[in-house]
């Protein structure tokens, strides 16, 4: 059932929504999760490394799939909250039609890249026949992860974000039961648990897209509204491929990290990977502020309800630092522990360096409530150039201080990692009020523009 984010009390709305996103960005979390955890209990260490070595790559290239099919959403937001609907449906379409076109481009080009993409990050030869399975299972599913992503992002546009979740749940579950098939049955190793991957993902997208055709009355589209539209295509791709270009930008940092942890071996890939894995789980309630930010944003700009903006950044804001306090003391006590799910008890150096990743990383969790949330709203404000100026700070100062924060000062590395990442991700932020004051003034003076 959609919402409608322009009324209402602010932080009830945005947290009732966001709460749907986060459990879905948990699920989302627990396909790789899962994928590493049964590679490393039933295939073995080196098996777990070359999964693990591909996190990073996943994310530049699945993030920017994902920032794309979700900034293709924004002007749907902002039409269904100025009650436009003809010129809603229309950017429906351009959202779909985009995703087909550069759905089909980016796997063909991507897939092509792997091998040389691998080797430019120096992965390790004793893992690189396995993690070259894998992520190019991967990435020839990339339309199956556009086809869950965007009918999910136009659901949340229209202010539904429990159905997506449902399917999810569903497609996470039957993950894990053909990754056990695949490699406990057929040992099918690490091939087995990436198709079981793809597998799910285009099983969530189909019952996505199944609902959405039985929930909205696809005859209240004018055929008309389903042609080629260069003027919507145009609005559409200006918001969404800065929004993916903003996702990979960030993901260049992970890039150059694991690019210097390669070259360390199997042991610190292992260390690094399993860090990275629980610390991107806990870092789901920032995505789903983020994420509902973008929606809550579109819908009051579209309604010129540009004070609820205002405020409901400030409830987002304060939502993230609790959460943030909650996150870094279990962290603090409970990283060593966590990172049993992943290896044995005897593997103490390498529990021990996930541990002190995971510290260093969270004490950082308070600038990145405000990296996601400022960020975002930009987004849906319509102003996606002016936010991905926060992306490339954080790539920045992830590759000024990564290399030479890595080797056997990996615990160290971590710590600036965080730090440089998150603090620098915030720069732009007092941008928001010059972007406010701008959109504000257009509004009032020769009422609703289009900012996208």
């Amino acid at each position: 059932m959609e919402k409608d984010l322009t009324t209402g009390n602010i932080f009830q709305r945005i947290l009732i929504f966001a709460f749907p996103i986060f459990i879905g960005n948990v699920f989302q979390q627990l396909y790789n999760m899962a994928d590493s955890i049964i590679v490393g209990r039933f295939v073995g260490k080196d098996a777990f490394a070359a999964v693990g070595s591909t996190g990073s790559l996943n994310f530049l290239i699945i993030g920017f799939v994902l920032g794309l099919s979700s900034g293709l959403c924004i002007p749907v937001a902002q039409r269904y909250g100025a009650n436009k609907l003809s010129d809603m449906r229309r950017k429906i379409a351009a959202a779909v039609q985009i995703s087909i076109v550069l759905g089909i481009g980016l796997t063909i080009v991507i897939a092509c890249s792997t091998g040389a993409l691998l080797r430019l990050m120096q992965t390790p030869d004793s893992i690189y026949k396995d993690a070259y399975t894998y992520i190019f299972i991967i990435f020839l599913g990339i339309p199956a992860t556009l086809l869950y992503n965007v009918p999910a992002n136009i659901s949340r546009a229209l202010g539904d974000s429990k159905i997506p979740l449902y399917f999810l749940l569903v497609s996470a579950f039957m993950n894990v039961i053909l990754d056990l098939i695949f490699v406990c049955i057929f040992h099918m190793g690490v091939s087995g648990t990436a198709i079981a991957t793809v597998i799910s993902q285009a099983l969530s997208g189909i019952l996505c897209i199944v609902y959405l055709k039985k929930k909205y009355d696809t005859r209240a589209y004018q055929k008309e509204e389903w042609e080629i539209d260069l003027h919507s295509i145009r609005q559409s791709t200006i918001i969404g491929i800065p929004m993916g270009l903003q996702f990979s930008i960030t993901a260049i940092g992970s890039v150059v990290l694991q690019t210097a942890v390669n070259s360390l071996g199997s042991m610190a890939v292992a260390a690094v990977s399993t860090g990275s894995k629980v610390s991107m789980f806990f870092c789901c309630p920032f995505d789903a502020l983020g994420g509902t930010m973008a929606t809550y944003a579109g819908q009051n700009v579209g309604a010129k309800k540009l004070d609820r903006v205002k405020e409901g950044l400030k409830a987002a804001s304060l939502i993230g630092i609790v959460y943030s306090l909650i996150a870094f003391v279990i962290l603090f006590f409970g990283g060593k522990y966590i990172a049993l799910l992943f290896m044995d008890a005897d593997q103490t150096e390498i529990i021990g360096r996930v541990a002190m990743f995971l510290i260093g990383n969270s004490m950082f969790y308070i600038p990145l409530t405000f990296v996601n949330v400022v960020r975002f709203t930009i987004q849906g404000m319509g102003f996606s150039t002016f936010a991905i100026l926060a992306g490339v700070c954080e790539m920045a100062a992830r590759s000024r201080w990564l290399l030479p924060c890595s080797g056997v000062r990996i615990p160290s590395g971590m710590f600036c990692e965080s730090a440089c990442m998150d603090l620098c991700g915030c720069v732009p932020d007092p941008g928001f009020l010059s972007l406010y004051e701008k959109i504000k003034s257009a509004f009032w003076g020769n009422g609703i523009k289009d900012v996208a």
